[in-house]
């Protein structure tokens, strides 16, 4: 059955690309900031439960039901409390760059979704955590947000609807680690980025001690037109429990990289061949897809072709969709290089309060380094694979899991490769001794 490509119309990010301003005036003229007060008037629950039917699960990486994860927060507070949105534009996942695109040039689809979302939440304010290397995407976003308390769209009243409603723009320092929700509210609260203990769950205690809900970019962008368009047109798109449309973002070896909105669960061959031109070389010189940003594990060419393009198609081969970050690779790839090259990315990022992570990241890249040059033993493979499942599961948050996870997919899929590589390092030593 062919898959049927979203169309021109049904685009939520209309200036992925940035042809058009990313001003006030332009977005007018995409259609944000339509009668948003309209929306609001329909009440906190009916926007819930309308996030609910639509299917939006999390963009950032996880995939939870948004309008499950929004039902959490408490409906008023006992002691007086505010409840505060977060939003998570810490987009450090190597691979991952669909969130900038709706910064710098979709930026008020952003604060329109964070005004609704924080209505329905019952929420004080919006806080919009950036990535420090994002420089540009901040000073979009805070000039954006200025148009936006000078036009009375937030602030005292928002958008005249009667609901007060503040955004603030912080910027991080460059630590991957704030990605991770309870790590970017300690940093948010000016201390170092470390993961907290759960419970108490942010929707509990979080940023100040309020109740707090942390979203991705993407999950709250789409809000405004789910919310127009309602929600049995964005579940129409993919397949059961696999709703809506997303940003995709491909790099590597293909002939034409690209972010782009497409339906969910579109196959990844007729994906790359619609929006990338092809893998580089045909597609008999397709290696392995890490189809997710780098946390999840690759899968091989001969099991990612016909694969959807979604949480649960993934899942079933072993892997994840996470941010839709496609990291494809040819065969001219060092496919050991390249994992262990990972393996320091997680090993530099760690922020070390957990022992699994802090020792087992080191230890994990090290020994991907010896791989890599063959200077090992073959049963150092299995050892390597059982520290991975030492570390996994056994940390605070989820840095550990996603050290693991590509290595394990490597062992899964490329073992026969690691072993070619200690069996003739192993040959060139006996020969150097014979000589």
């Amino acid at each position: 059955m062919a898959f049927d490509f979203l169309q021109d119309k049904d685009r939520i990010f209309t200036n992925v690309y940035g042809f058009q301003s990313w001003d006030l005036k332009a977005s007018r003229q995409r259609g944000d900031w339509d009668n948003t007060a309209d929306i609001i008037k329909r009440g906190n629950d009916k926007i819930i439960e309308e996030m609910k039917a639509s299917g939006l699960r999390g963009r950032g990486g996880a995939g939870f039901p948004t309008g499950l994860k929004w039902s959490f927060m408490p409906k008023e507070s006992p002691d007086g409390r505010p409840s505060f949105l977060v939003i998570n534009a810490d987009e450090s996942e190597p691979g991952s760059c669909k969130d900038r695109e709706i910064l710098r040039n979709d930026p008020h689809k952003l604060i329109e979704g964070a005004l609704i979302a924080g209505f329905a939440m019952r929420a004080r304010a919006a806080y919009i955590y950036i990535r420090g290397e994002y420089i540009m995407e901040a000073k979009v976003m805070e000039a954006a947000v200025k148009e936006a308390y000078d036009a009375g769209l937030i602030g005292k009243n928002a958008a005249k609807s009667g609901y007060d409603f503040d955004v603030f723009v912080h910027r991080g320092a460059g630590a991957y680690i704030c990605g991770e929700e309870t790590a970017m509210i300690e940093s948010l609260e000016g201390k170092k980025g470390q993961p907290r203990l759960k419970p108490p769950f942010p929707a509990g205690a979080g940023l100040y001690g309020c109740p707090t809900t942390v979203n991705n970019v993407e999950s709250i962008a789409v809000v405004p037109t789910i919310m127009r368009r309602g929600a049995s047109w964005f579940a129409s798109f993919g397949r059961e429990g696999n709703h809506g449309t997303k940003l995709f973002q491909v790099s590597g070896h293909v002939d034409k990289p690209a972010v782009f909105e497409e339906a969910m669960s579109i196959p990844f061959k007729d994906m790359i061949e619609k929006h990338c031109g092809g893998i580089t070389g045909g597609w008999d010189n397709l290696l392995a897809v890490i189809p997710g940003g780098s946390s999840v594990p690759l899968v091989p060419a001969e099991q990612i072709m016909d694969a959807p393009m979604d949480f649960d198609g993934l899942k079933d081969l072993g892997s994840g969709l996470g941010t839709a970050a496609v990291i494809v690779m040819d065969k001219s790839t060092d496919i050991v290089r390249a994992i262990s090259r990972l393996a320091y990315f997680y090993k530099h990022e760690s922020c070390g309060q957990c022992t699994p992570c802090r020792e087992g990241t080191g230890w994990m890249w090290r020994v991907m380094e010896k791989m890599r040059d063959g200077d090992a033993d073959i049963e150092d493979i299995d050892t390597l694979y059982e520290v991975t499942k030492q570390v996994e599961g056994h940390t605070i948050c989820a840095l550990g899991d996603a050290a693991a996870w590509p290595i394990q997919g490597l062992i899964r899929h490329f073992r026969p490769e690691m072993e070619r590589r200690i069996r003739e390092h192993k040959g060139e030593e006996m020969m150097e001794a014979a000589e």
